[in-house]
């Protein structure tokens, strides 16, 4: 079977520029992801490529075909420019000029411009580099949970594969595609692979898009803007979560209040960009501190909650110390201004049946009270009592940090 080649040329050109303004007009929908506009740029500029390259075998035959290929070369590179855009990376101008020009030069040099096998593995090779480029730009971007990222890597790296076996380095290969008894089948399969890729891949990156805006709107309605960590939703959640599968254990629990002291004086002496960062430094040295599978969120000003799963009640509370240090060391001076805050933290021990955990905080809460009673900055440790009769101890203030 053999294709129209005229039905092939206009198809594609329709096909091209549909999708280029398609993506367009989804990036005027949501200006926020540029990278959706590199993205119809490319699919105009490989239609005016197209389009070109019809012209070329009517009128200025070299130059046209010259300028047809450099701007599929062009177009290839916005769309890999498109990627590092997605993920938050600065275009690279002279990358994406690099193949268009090493075609304008190279395809001239004597030698390799009266060879068109050569001059098919230079255009070849130059558009599987910006393909799999691509490709690779997704995959740095992988920590991101877009499900969308992983077709859009397979197909790339698939694409740019495929089309260096359009090449004479095909003929290389022991199960060769460029015998004459599959060559007319092998192009009409390869043609066709073209053209399923362009509008695959376009519905693809709109689907990326989609789902980047999704997360980052379910992100913002979970995570506190300021600090990054869980807002008091998204933790009370998580751990009702946590205590369900703690009961099934069953595993020990503690639940910890962490107020800021003071915090309300540093906001008059120092301003509340300096206040706002002493919650940012709180959070990171917290994080820093706690493990992967502990829970962290703030739950309102300068109160904060966290679960620590399955410690021992002296490891959960050097844990706590350990938290407490942390941030008293890095706050000794915020942009410059002596702040040396310091946070006081309620702590509850709990091991058993399923409960509540706003019961647990409720106890916790009162610890902390005890902890700011006693002279904050220290931590103070009960063991939960549904009586709320609990066994109550006050760790030491270590000598070395002071009380605001």
């Amino acid at each position: 079977m053999n294709l129209d080649v005229n039905t092939l040329f206009f198809m594609t050109i329709y096909v091209e520029a549909i999708l280029g303004l398609l993506l367009l007009f989804a990036w005027i929908q949501n200006a926020g992801i540029r990278a959706v506009a590199w993205w119809g740029c490319a699919y105009l500029m490989r239609a005016v490529s197209v389009v070109l390259f019809g012209v070329s075998g009517f009128a200025s035959g070299a130059f046209s075909a010259d300028l047809s290929c450099a701007l599929l070369f062009l177009a290839y590179a916005l769309t890999w420019t498109g990627a590092r855009v997605f993920d938050g990376r600065r275009p690279r101008p002279l990358w994406i000029v690099m193949g268009p020009a090493a075609w304008l030069i190279l395809g001239h040099l004597p030698g390799l411009s009266e060879s068109a096998d050569l001059r098919t593995i230079l255009a070849s090779g130059i558009i599987a580099a910006y393909t799999w480029l691509t490709a690779c730009e997704f995959w740095r971007g992988r920590g991101e949970p877009l499900v969308s990222r992983w077709p859009a890597i397979f197909m790339l790296v698939a694409h740019g594969a495929l089309f260096m076996l359009r090449t004479p380095l095909a003929a290389m290969l022991p199960w060769s595609p460029m015998s004459e008894i599959v060559d007319s089948v092998w192009l009409t399969v390869m043609s066709f692979e073209a053209l399923l890729f362009t509008i695959a891949i376009a519905f693809i990156l709109l689907a990326m898009a989609k789902e980047r805006t999704e997360y980052r709107h379910k992100t913002a309605a979970m995570v506190d803007p300021l600090t990054g960590i869980a807002n008091r939703r998204s933790f009370l959640t998580d751990a009702a979560e946590l205590m369900k599968k703690v009961a099934a254990g069953p595993r020990s629990v503690a639940v910890l209040l962490i107020d800021l002291d003071h915090f309300k004086s540093i906001n008059d002496r120092f301003g509340h960009s300096v206040g706002d960062r002493v919650l940012q430094i709180f959070a990171d040295t917290t994080m820093r501190v706690m493990r992967q599978t502990d829970l962290l969120g703030r739950l309102g000003g300068e109160e904060f909650g966290a679960v620590l799963c399955n410690l021992s009640r002296d490891k959960a509370v050097a844990l706590a110390e350990q938290i407490r240090c942390a941030f008293a060391e890095a706050t000794l001076k915020v942009d410059g201004c002596p702040v040396a805050a310091t946070l006081s933290i309620g702590m509850v021990l709990y091991q058993g049946a399923p409960i509540d955990v706003l019961e647990l905080l409720v106890q916790a809460d009162q610890e902390l009270y005890d902890a700011k009673e006693s002279g904050r900055n220290r931590v103070a440790v009960a063991t939960f009592d549904r009586a709320r009769e609990s066994r109550r101890t006050v760790a030491p203030l270590v000598p070395s940090f002071r009380s605001s």
